[in-house]
């Protein structure tokens, strides 16, 4: 059985640390009695297969010292029940603006004579507990795309990172970018076929618009430079979490350059291992 047990500062994202974890095939339990966990364990492991992932989440809400949790962890590690801590913090004023804009309560608000001092209570209590972490989590300046992709890391298996497809769509500046593109590339710079009697009624997945376009040594060194930038950000998007990444490639009509860079950009992507379709928007129209 693989056991996670998450603790960490109120308002620094247990609950969203959770929630993906339970995507992720964890069965989790939120604030269970550090006492309890052991018996817990004991049923999960008496029913192999059911409780194979389990989360458990143990936070201030359990009292002020965590002595118990110890303890139950101890218990754990003799019964043969391995297990991780996970801490999840985040920076004082990032909670504080979190609190504020939720209109939450602080568990400490009560004891404490403001919200600033209820959080470095908090962060005091539960420094034992930091300390015994095997990670730590801070979701400061993460978005909640990069915290999953930081639990992916960590705890997911193949089957929990959505593959990725790519789309990669030719276009004409002068007809407007895709609205839906999430990287543009401009490659008017490239020799233009357009000025090529034989060639302009051609479209760039024609062959001889094409052998034009890549017979040039500044198209062969641009699709270098972008197959390894592309090498770089496509494992990026994917950690991430992006489903569907969309590329769009301009030329000034949308119906040559573009659309070659896009035949061969599609292709590359294809051979690295991820799905790639191409969609040549404008290449018949003008």
């Amino acid at each position: 059985m693989e056991l996670i047990v998450i603790s960490g500062l109120s308002g620094a994202g247990k609950s969203k640390v959770a929630s993906f974890l339970e995507d992720m095939g964890f069965y989790v339990v939120d604030n269970m009695p550090s006492p309890l966990l052991p018996k817990f364990a004991e049923l999960s492991m008496a029913a192999p297969g059911r409780y194979e992932r389990v989360a458990l989440v143990t936070d201030i809400r359990g009292g002020q010292t965590f002595d118990g949790l110890f303890e139950a962890l101890d218990a754990l590690h003799a019964m043969g029940c391995e297990h991780k801590i996970l801490f999840v913090e985040a920076g004082t004023e990032t909670i504080i603006k979190r609190y504020k804009e939720t209109r939450r309560i602080h568990p400490l608000a009560e004891r404490m004579l403001s919200l600033d001092a209820a959080v470095e209570q908090e962060r005091t209590v539960l420094a034992p507990v930091r300390q015994r972490a095997d990670y730590v989590i801070d979701t400061t300046v993460l978005s909640t795309a990069k915290l999953r992709g930081v639990l992916l890391r960590l705890f997911g298996r193949d089957s929990d990172r959505p593959a990725m497809s790519v789309s990669v769509v030719s276009f004409g500046f002068k007809y407007g970018i895709p609205m839906e593109a999430d990287l543009v590339l401009d490659v008017r710079f490239l020799p233009n076929p357009y000025y090529i009697a034989e060639l302009r009624h051609q479209t760039g997945l024609d062959d001889g618009v094409y052998s034009f376009v890549f017979g040039y040594q500044q198209t062969r060194d641009f699709m270098g430079h972008l197959e390894q930038l592309m090498g770089f950000l496509l494992p990026q998007y994917a950690e991430e979490g992006k489903t569907v990444l969309v590329i769009g490639v301009g030329c000034t009509g949308g119906k040559h350059r573009s659309v070659a860079v896009t035949r061969a950009l599609a292709e590359f992507v294809r051979q690295k291992g991820y799905s790639a379709t191409e969609n040549h928007r404008d290449m018949t129209r003008g």
